[in-house]
């Protein structure tokens, strides 16, 4: 049978597609920008005849049918990176949240922490030899795809076909559902002047040759805006945006030097515009791969020069970064911070950033503080943080002591904020 003959005889409605789904199963699918909305919508209805049904996932976008009110005894989620789909629930008791490092969620499949049943992934329609690739999202689906009892794919003539090591072919999967639907987007915003000042400050630590992690976002947007002049850029990242987009067609990120993967920008998910998601359609200059090859700090960190930038909620005076909860409150995840901070500190050359804005709530409120809130989670761990970036400048903390570090830090912070942080630090003990 060819593998034509096969991808026919598969074919099936979303409906049909999700009766693989029994009481007790686990299934991990595909979220950011490859949802396979089709079947969790039809996973759904099912909700009055299943229970307790585990879902692993990682960022959700847009509205999550499973994890509204009501639906716990049939679906309970097991984020590995929590969003405002499933954030209510989490918060609410009615969810749970896995604190992962994102290049070792395909281990929670492999060891059977988290075995899964079922996966459901989007994927682009199939190539002449029957493979169909993870488009926008490779991440852990690559992993959940082989080693599910059963695999579910929902075929999008809009996914792109995204080269690299992300293709799944119709001989593994166990049903195909064909349903066209515009992926989601991330709509265009301004650079505020003070995400430009963050960048400026980010790309004065940068050199040609340089191999860069990023994410999205205004600071990313800011850095990628200020690229003119450098040459033989390079990415290496979990995720690649409009803002690298750009940079490439300019000329900026060739590359050329990189020591891994050299003329190639290495990711493992997307999410941009359509026109981001047009340009990554058969292009031979971006590979995706799965997450535990990209983020796995052990290879990330063999591009020298490898400058990683990420974000923060709030950065204690010793150095200690929360950047997935608020409190107690649960607000994001892991995700792939403390991977690249490590492969950058690992890198030769390599730099690894924290870049936070100085303020929250309008001015009122010192995102650089004397000590995190309580019950607030350390993502990042003071030994593992280098640099820290607010528009006021950059403090480098790496081999300093507390009291340096305490110093460093209240010179980034807000001058309105800095003599109350200076008083606090005294009553610690640390200068």
């Amino acid at each position: 049978m060819s593998w034509l003959d096969t991808y026919k005889s598969k074919l099936c409605s979303p409906d049909e597609a999700v009766k693989v789904v029994k009481s007790g199963d686990r299934i991990y699918y595909g979220g950011n920008a490859a949802i396979p909305r089709a079947l969790v919508e039809a996973l759904a209805r099912r909700a009055p005849e299943l229970r307790d049904v585990r879902l692993g996932h990682v960022l959700l976008l847009g509205d999550d049918p499973l994890s509204g009110p009501g639906m716990e005894k049939s679906f309970r989620h097991h984020s590995m990176f929590v969003g405002p789909a499933d954030r209510a629930a989490v918060n609410e008791g009615r969810a749970d949240y896995v604190p992962v490092f994102l290049h070792q969620i395909p281990r929670l499949f492999e060891d059977r922490i988290f075995p899964i049943d079922v996966t459901m992934v989007m994927v682009s329609p199939p190539d002449s030899h029957g493979f169909m690739s993870l488009g926008v999202e490779v991440l852990a689906s690559k992993a959940a795809t082989r080693l599910a009892k059963k695999v579910v794919v929902q075929v999008n003539e809009r996914m792109p076909r995204i080269l690299g090591d992300c293709f799944v072919h119709v001989s593994r999967v166990d049903a195909i559902v064909e349903h066209t639907a515009e992926l989601p987007t991330l709509g265009a915003r301004s650079i505020s002047e003070i995400e430009r000042a963050i960048g400026t400050h980010i790309v004065g630590l940068l050199e040609d040759g340089a191999t860069m992690q990023m994410g999205i976002g205004g600071i990313p947007d800011a850095i990628y805006e200020q690229l003119d002049g450098f040459r033989d850029l390079g990415i290496h990242t979990e995720m690649i945006s409009d803002g690298a987009m750009r940079a490439i067609e300019r000329g900026i990120i060739t590359g050329n030097v990189k020591t891994i993967h050299a003329g190639k920008a290495v990711i493992t998910f997307a999410l941009g515009s359509s026109e981001l998601y047009r340009y990554l359609d058969n292009n031979p200059m971006i590979e995706a791969h799965p997450v535990e090859y990209v983020n796995d700090p052990a290879v990330a960190s063999r591009n020298d020069r490898l400058v990683a930038v990420n974000s923060a909620i709030e950065v204690d005076l010793t150095g200690q970064v929360c950047s997935d909860s608020i409190g107690t409150y649960i607000y994001s995840g892991f995700g792939g911070q403390v991977d690249f901070i490590r492969a950058a500190a690992r890198s030769k050359g390599g730099k690894p950033v924290i870049a936070v804005q100085a303020t929250a709530k309008g001015g009122a409120q010192s995102r650089i503080v004397s000590t995190l809130k309580p019950g607030a989670g350390v993502v990042t761990s003071r030994a593992d943080v280098h640099y820290v970036v607010t528009e006021y400048g950059v403090a480098h903390l790496f081999g300093k002591n507390l009291s340096e570090r305490a110093e460093a830090l209240i010179s980034i912070a807000a001058p309105k904020f800095q003599a109350e942080l200076e008083a606090q630090a005294k009553e610690r003990k640390l200068l």
